[in-house]
């Protein structure tokens, strides 16, 4: 995946989110799902639940992060993947 430069405007509350994020890995995790990094679960969320930012209070954010299921963050990786380059197919020149 490229790396993007551009600020998500709830980047601010990451570090407050920190816990709750750490939270949700562990429920990740007791359904076998152990590989998924806090930073690909943080780009799941500013990808896909909050695409559109907008005025939202702390607790609001909270429950999204509660909120996202894994079923949703299979789905984002999913569609990332096929976003992604395929660099298996030939090339012509």
């Amino acid at each position: 995946m490229k790396k993007e430069t551009n600020e998500h405007a709830y980047d601010l509350f990451r570090y407050d989110l920190g816990p709750i994020l750490q939270s949700k890995l562990e429920e990740f995790q007791l359904f076998g799902y152990d590989t998924v990094s806090e930073d690909e679960l943080w780009e799941c969320l500013t990808k896909k639940k909050w695409k559109r930012p907008e005025t939202k209070r702390l607790f609001e954010l909270v429950n999204d992060v509660y909120s996202l299921s894994i079923t949703d963050y299979m789905s984002y990786i999913t569609i990332e993947a096929y976003k992604a380059p395929n660099y298996f197919t030939s090339q012509k020149d």
